[in-house]
């Protein structure tokens, strides 16, 4: 990992790694995945083809339960050959123009995937930038709600998660989410 940069939030560490997702080591590896569950491109074909194709046989399982994932939301699989114990496939926003609930759909799945990690007893969990990719979030805007989610999350100290990780893809990404973090990280003008 080139860059690395973290803050504490509510007794858990909330930090960044430029790299790549699928050779980082964590409890939980949030994917970027679509509604189908059927697997993609960018993040969503990297962590399949790293993890193998158990990770797609679960996910067939899960389509024939529920149909899709809405998005906002996201489902557990086990991780394959990935170095995790899970894989949270989490549905993020395709960007329109920011006025179609984009906003809260992307915080929702960034909550969500806390809540199975949660669920799964997870210590830590890496996430990509979800939705920031093939889905066109414009990553500052993706960068902002993504940190202020997670470490709203973290600070509310409901989840086993001791450190959350945003792994990210070049160093032009992982500048613009070191900018939001580091605004995270500074105390408020009102305490």
């Amino acid at each position: 990992m080139a860059g690395v940069s973290e803050i504490v939030v509510g007794g858990s560490v909330l930090a960044l790694a430029e790299g790549d997702i699928t050779r980082f080591t964590a409890d939980a590896i949030v994917n970027a995945a679509n509604s189908r569950l059927a697997g993609g491109g960018g993040v969503d074909g990297a962590i399949h083809r790293a993890g193998g194709p158990s990770i797609m046989a679960e996910l067939d399982r899960i389509r024939a339960e529920i149909g899709s994932c809405p998005t906002g939301d996201a489902v557990v699989t086990a991780a394959g050959d990935l170095p995790a114990r899970w894989v949270i496939h989490a549905v993020g926003p395709v960007y329109r123009d920011g006025k179609q609930g984009e906003p809260e759909l992307l915080a929702a799945c960034y909550r969500r995937a806390l809540e199975l990690a949660a669920a799964h007893s997870a210590r830590s969990i890496s996430f990509p930038a979800i939705s920031a990719g093939i889905y066109g979030y414009p990553v500052a805007e993706a960068a902002r709600i993504a940190v202020s989610t997670v470490a709203s999350g973290l600070r509310q100290g409901e989840s086993s998660v001791e450190r959350a990780t945003f792994v990210l893809f070049g160093r032009e990404v992982f500048d613009i989410f070191a900018a939001a973090l580091d605004r995270q990280g500074r105390p408020s003008a009102d305490g």
